[in-house]
């Protein structure tokens, strides 16, 4: 069987609902998956509630962007207790961040003369946060551009004529965070960081070194050869190994859910390493409470 350990809902800039998701889960017959939408767990309990009801197994999860140095990066984050009071108020500052943005973005738009408004957002996303996607489908529904990849290429990309920064914490601080939370931290997607083989593996070293626990290595844009590769750095640094789909439903078109596609989908095994990692997490936070 398959697992599908990185999927996005409505909470964040994905097109299905939590339900939505287990259904497709189910019927594409996987073992397991997880909820990481951007910088928010607000789908998570609704989530993990579908998944008993249709007995698939859920882990909790979050993709937080951050960097590391000059790099943008995305952690994952694990088995995270997502009603954790200092990871909701750690996490808020970042969904801060994105609402700001947001506005400096439809302020550039606005800039160049295009007709967009900040309220119109809340019709392309009703809950969760709202983030460049659903600035693009707004885009798209105006009739300023004829897609969604228009949309980022043209205004949204980073360097783009709205494009607006925001501010990020570094990896070292969501690796920690998520930690306290009773998490993993895993690096997503590290065969797109970087074009160049061994700056990829210079990145991952560096995280091993404030706490990553592991690597997303099976990933619908990573070859054969790059498998092989992270393979050889997760038995150097003796990580865990995750994979996932990316799925945003309709907001990433040739994109679907592992069971979903002739591509190799993440195996069952990979989840069996995740859990004992997760035990372990739980057993070191056991004894040091104990010794507190």
């Amino acid at each position: 069987m398959c697992i599908d350990l990185h999927v996005h809902s409505i909470y964040s800039d994905g097109t299905n609902t939590p339900e939505q998701l287990i259904h497709l889960a189910s019927k594409a017959g996987l073992a397991a998956i997880a909820l990481t939408d951007h910088d928010t767990v607000a789908g998570v309990e609704e989530m993990l509630y579908l998944g008993e009801e249709h007995n698939i197994k859920v882990i909790s999860g979050v993709e937080i962007s951050c960097m590391h140095k000059e790099v943008p990066v995305h952690i994952l984050g694990y088995g995270i207790d997502h009603t954790n009071e200092e990871f909701l108020n750690w996490i808020s500052h970042i969904q801060n961040a994105r609402i700001e943005r947001n506005k400096h973005i439809v302020e550039n738009l606005q800039g160049i003369g295009i007709d967009v408004e900040f309220s119109e957002l809340s019709q392309y996303s009703k809950v969760g946060q709202t983030g460049r996607p659903h600035i693009a489908r707004l885009l798209v529904e105006k009739k300023v551009v004829t897609s969604m990849d228009q949309a980022f290429r043209q205004y949204l990309r980073r360097g783009a004529s709205a494009w607006a920064s925001r501010k990020v914490y570094s990896a070292e601080e969501a690796v920690t965070v998520i930690h306290r939370a009773g998490g993993l931290a895993v690096l997503a997607h590290p065969g797109t960081m970087n074009r160049s083989h061994a700056v990829q593996g210079n990145i991952i070293g560096e995280l091993c070194g404030v706490g990553l626990d592991g690597v997303e290595m099976y990933y619908p844009s990573h070859t054969k050869k790059i498998i092989r590769r992270l393979k050889k750095i997760v038995q150097r640094y003796n990580l865990i190994s995750t994979g996932g789909s990316d799925y945003h439903g309709g907001n990433h078109t040739g994109v679907f859910m592992a069971g979903w596609t002739e591509r190799p989908c993440p195996p069952e095994c990979l989840l069996e390493h995740l859990l004992a990692g997760l035990q372990r997490v739980k057993k070191n936070q056991s004894n040091a409470a104990l010794l507190s």
